[in-house]
């Protein structure tokens, strides 16, 4: 459930430093596609939609909360198939957490990473056909 829409930070020097959420899901989002494996992140249908009209969505398969200067992030993504899932789930949580702590200062507490599904490779596809093809002849 999220209320609010920016995240105060106050700083020593008298002033505030202000986060929209959208910023530290955004950070979030390009940190997880970085990791070998990772297909893509999936959201909800007014995610999905919005990028079919042509909008690209760096919140998509993010959900980010903040309390004081603590962050918990959700992660939805799609996994290629092939490669071993602990290992790619293992590394999105670091580099997520090494992104946000890094860009913003907030502390980490979790980086939740739930698979939605595995992705084939579209390459990978004529290759089999062309085995089929050799086999016939």
């Amino acid at each position: 459930m999220e209320k609010d829409i920016s995240t105060d930070i106050t700083t020593n020097e008298g002033g505030k430093v202000i986060f929209a959420n959208d910023v530290i899901a955004t950070i979030a989002n390009l940190a997880t596609m970085e990791i070998e494996g990772v297909m893509g992140l999936t959201g909800g249908v007014m995610e999905e939609l919005t990028g079919k009209l042509g909008k690209k969505n760096y919140t998509k398969g993010v959900k980010v909360e903040v309390n004081d200067d603590t962050v918990v992030a959700d992660m939805t993504i799609v996994v290629k198939y092939g490669c071993k899932i602990q290992d790619v789930c293992r590394q999105i949580q670091q580099n997520v957490k090494k992104a946000i702590e890094t860009m913003t200062g907030l502390d980490v507490a979790q980086v939740n990473v739930f698979v939605q599904s595995i992705a084939f490779d579209k390459a990978a596809k004529p290759v089999v056909e062309d085995i089929e093809k050799t086999t016939e002849e």
